[in-house]
């Protein structure tokens, strides 16, 4: 079986690993080898980058937990994060309910010695009735639906809100039907991706899910398969390890792959980190 490490909790963002490449799963989770490479070029923008995207998830939070808006405001100097800030003030998705609990974490059971594990921007919930997903994207295009609609993170949230989420509601089960997911683009704050959910979907999801998951725990020592999309291997830290290339691809590139429909990861290792850090 598959050794890994002690209290290991599966995540969207492992899982989606696994899904895109299995031998990249297994050096990143399995054996857990930092390797020295760049995942994208220029090195320096895509870091800024990152850390905007960082810094415009904590001024939501903050502003979700009640700190004043002018006082945030005041803490903003860069000017893409001012734009994105403006544009959550003036555009963010309305009508959220009452009840919101902004970087909640949600686990579950899954297969048979597991937890999935889920870290969400924010959760909004009216007792009884609806219960809203909100995932803040500072991605500078806008993928297409098609595409998310295939990511894990699509699959996962909804999944375990329902599987996990009875405290937020007022002690009683969340019903898939009253689960909607919204994607919110900072960039693109009139385009947000919407998606509900229903107990098709959410029956479909823990099958896939616990399938997934048990042939990840089924796997031996062998040296896991790599993937057989080779054009994701320019944005893999591994590829030099794997014979795959050694210079990194562009930002614009994967950008680019995204928006086509292609499977690769808009922000990176942000949502990564933040889920791994829980």
């Amino acid at each position: 079986m598959t050794m890994l490490p002690t209290n290991f909790q599966f995540s969207q963002a492992s899982l989606q690993d696994y899904v895109d490449c299995p031998r990249r799963f297994q050096l990143r989770y399995v054996l857990q080898l930092a390797w020295p490479a760049q995942e994208v070029e220029p090195a320096l923008e895509n870091e800024h980058h990152m850390q905007q995207g960082a810094a415009f998830h904590r001024l939501v939070h903050r502003h979700a937990l009640g700190m004043p808006e002018k006082d945030l405001t005041r803490t903003v100097q860069d000017p893409d994060l001012r734009r994105w800030w403006h544009n959550y003030l003036n555009h963010r998705p309305a009508g959220l309910l009452e009840a919101r609990y902004p970087e909640i974490v949600l686990s579950a059971p899954i297969g048979e010695q597991h937890r999935l594990l889920a870290k969400y921007d924010l959760v909004a919930v009216e007792a009884g009735k609806r219960a809203i997903i909100i995932d803040w994207k500072t991605s500078r295009k806008r993928p297409k639906r098609e595409y998310l609609a295939e990511r894990l993170q699509s699959k996962v949230y909804p999944y375990l809100l329902v599987r996990a989420g009875a405290h937020l509601n007022g002690g009683a089960p969340i019903t898939p039907e009253q689960v909607e997911m919204t994607y919110w683009f900072a960039d693109y704050p009139d385009d947000p991706a919407q998606f509900a959910y229903d107990a098709v979907r959410y029956e479909a999801d823990q099958a896939y899910l616990s399938t997934l998951v048990a042939e990840i725990a089924g796997l031996g020592d062998e040296v896991f398969p790599l993937t057989g999309e080779v054009r994701r291997c320019q944005f893999c830290p591994y590829r030099s390890l794997c014979q795959r290339g050694v210079e990194a691809g562009s930002l614009d590139d994967l950008e680019d792959e995204a928006d086509a429909g292609d499977a690769f990861d808009l922000d990176l290792d942000f949502d990564q980190i933040a889920e791994i850090a829980y």
